[in-house]
């Protein structure tokens, strides 16, 4: 401590002094003098605006969202599309910007959620009872200390979980519409610089909602059937300084409930059932050396089995079904990065991942996969000039038995550049990046569908958008608007190229997608009162361009893509009482190019959920689908109406 420094310390201790004794505080200059004074530890942060474009919810307006799984708060951001295939224990999976689910990376704390065999996540699977924040950003989060797998996604969804300050305990019991049922317990610590928390879950629901399909030849009005889940999910996190490490185990037992048909008839209710046992544990450690130099490690383990079973025996078409699938992944990765200069950074990373799937189909060889990946990136800030920039090198190759041919490996190398300027409360941005995904084992080697000779698909995006903060004393005003284009080539797709009951995967098409994404969120603070308004703007026209002469889809929508969607949520806070307010409208769109007027109706969705907290209690309301709108995501999978769900949490 330097002379200066020693002489404000006796000031400032010499005012602390004469105020003890002018309020009558019993202690001498000498004793006061003569004795240790410690100040409590203050820690000082600031968050960068982000270089990519993001959408963030976290904190409050998290919690008070009307949802408990991730699919649910998604669905508020500008430019998803959420796909559930009905039913409570239907599969939930993001689509952003019409780029399809295989193109969207899912991130927890920082370290990938895979699945080899089909590319996708089912987002139903996964809380928000243990999260921070939610963020998505299209193409990189564009942090300076990354793995290369985050640059190999046309977008990313980073969940994050809470860290604990406290020893805490909270348990959780909960009813609802449709015979539902769920109990969750959560403990969290914080002792000599080490915090986590054990999250477990259990749920069990009939999921049997009236619906009431209605088209131009038909008017049915039932019950969903086959729609039952059953699920127990615990979470484990221990954290300490740069080391943080997470463990995830979820067993559900599920209907498939299949399209209605039209009279309800038995001959044709689904009944397949489903089982599901995924388990991963990850560990991550960062350590910065100096204010120059910073690395990076990540592991993880996955395993993941399904069983799914179905028998129709009054249906002689249709075959019994009895199949097993068993996927084990391991991942390592390590990244640098080097502050060269106070602004520029340089990053380097590579990483590997095995891939084991195995099931018992007729025919079925067990296959495994190498994926490595490779990343050099850096970023320069001046002023308010700032440049990010990437190549990222991918390989994959593929192994199986000596009697069936594997793919030819596959090595690639993709761009991506990002610049932005920022001027006191507002911040310009553009970016281009190149990526593509890859073929996943189900498209190349699944039995008579499979195709080895499929090539990847690639996706090159376009993007120009600005973003403005204001932050007065007591409110908040944040907008953004960002105008894209995407150009996807060889999709992916799958087709009856031997007859209605054969399919074959292929690559077939190109698409254009051009659009508009706005938010708009504002926060006020009154006396005891927080008002908080959250909006979310799509407009989007996503077009296929395949074929110039196939004059039925040519320049015609792509299936299922809305062209508007809008989102508003309002939240009231006072004192103990908390008011949310929901609305997600989404427009019309085709499903079939057979014939343009088959298309999906657009809807209104109103949610609201009213909290009360009282010292160590918690009651919470939510009503669903307040005016029991019959929608769906796909056709003849309708989505359960209006739905109550009542819960009580007591913490201490």
């Amino acid at each position: 401590m330097n002379c200066s420094a020693i002489r404000l310390w006796r000031l400032f201790a010499a005012a602390l002094i004469s105020l003890s004794c002018s309020t009558g505080v019993s202690a001498s200059v000498s004793e006061t003098a003569d004795s240790t004074l410690l100040l409590t530890e203050v820690h000082v942060t600031a968050t960068r605006r982000p270089l990519a474009t993001a959408q963030t919810l976290a904190g409050a307006d998290l919690r008070a969202l009307s949802s408990t799984t991730i699919a649910d708060a998604l669905k508020y951001f500008a430019g998803v599309q959420i796909k559930d295939y009905g039913g409570l224990g239907g599969l939930k999976t993001i689509n952003v910007r019409s780029l399809g689910s295989q193109h969207v990376g899912v991130y927890i704390d920082g370290i990938r959620l895979t699945n080899a065999q089909n590319g996708t996540v089912d987002l139903g699977k996964f809380s928000l009872s243990t999260l921070e924040s939610v963020e998505l950003y299209n193409a990189n989060k564009l942090d300076r200390c990354q793995s290369p797998t985050e640059y190999a996604s046309g977008a990313t969804v980073y969940l994050q979980t809470r860290r604990p300050q406290t020893d805490s305990l909270s348990v959780l019991a909960a009813a609802g519409s449709f015979h539902t049922y769920r109990a969750r317990a959560t403990a969290e610590f914080n002792r000599r610089g080490w915090s986590g928390f054990i999250d477990a879950e259990y749920l069990n629901s009939k999921g049997d909602y009236p619906f009431r399909y209605k088209s131009e030849y038909e008017d049915t009005v039932g019950r969903r059937r086959n729609s039952d889940i059953e699920f127990f999910r615990t979470e484990a996190a221990l954290f300490k300084n740069g080391f943080a490490s997470h463990f995830y185990l979820y067993r559900s037992e599920r209907g498939c409930p299949g399209g209605i048909v039209r009279r309800l008839s038995d001959k044709y209710t689904n009944i397949g059932r489903e089982w599901d046992t995924d388990m991963f544990l990850q560990g991550s450690y960062t350590h910065r050396f100096n204010s120059s130099h910073q690395v990076k490690f990540n592991l993880k383990y996955t395993h993941e089995y399904l069983r799914y079973f179905t028998d129709y025996p009054e249906n002689q078409n249709t075959a019994r079904v009895d199949n097993h699938y068993w996927q084990n992944d391991a991942y390592a990765s390590a990244a640098y990065v080097w502050n060269a200069t106070k602004w520029l950074w340089l990053n380097a990373g590579y990483d590997f991942r095995a891939s084991w799937l195995d099931a018992d189909l007729k025919k079925f060889s067990p296959i495994r996969r190498h994926d490595q990946k490779a990343v050099l990136a850096m970023q320069f800030h001046y002023s308010g000039f700032r440049v990010a920039a990437s190549v990222l090198y991918q390989h994959y190759r593929d192994y199986t038995s000596l009697n069936v041919g594997a793919a030819d490996p596959l090595n690639r190398t993709t761009p991506s550049v990002t610049l932005g300027y920022t001027l006191n409360d507002l911040s310009l941005r553009a970016w281009y990046k190149c990526i593509f995904r890859v073929p996943t084992l189900n498209d190349l080697y699944y039995t008579q569908s499979g195709n080895r000779n499929l090539k990847p698909e690639y996706t090159r995006q376009w993007n120009i958008g600005a973003e403005y903060h204001l932050t007065p004393a007591n409110w908040l005003l944040s907008a953004q608007a960002d105008i894209y284009l995407n150009h996807i080539d060889n999709r992916i797709v799958c087709l009856p190229l031997r007859g209605t009951y054969t399919w074959s995967m292929m690559n077939y098409g190109k698409t254009f997608c051009r659009g508009l994404n706005s938010t708009l969120s504002a926060a006020v603070t009154m006396n005891r009162w927080r008002l908080s308004l959250l909006t979310s703007f799509t407009w989007q026209r996503d077009l296929n361009r395949t074929d110039p002469e196939d004059e039925d889809t040519y320049n015609k929508p792509i299936c299922y893509a809305p062209t508007f969607s809008c989102g508003v949520t309002a939240i009231a806070e006072w004192r103990f009482l908390s008011l949310t307010v929901s609305n997600l409208y989404v427009s019309s769109r085709m499903w079939s190019y057979a014939d343009p007027e088959d298309r999906l109706t657009p809807y209104n969705n109103v949610d609201i959920k009213l909290t009360g907290q009282l010292r160590h209690w918690m009651l919470s309301a939510e009503v669903n689908d307040l005016f029991d709108v019959q929608y769906e995501h796909i056709p003849r999978y309708p989505m359960p109406g209006r739905n109550v769900k009542l819960s009580l949490t007591y913490s201490f």
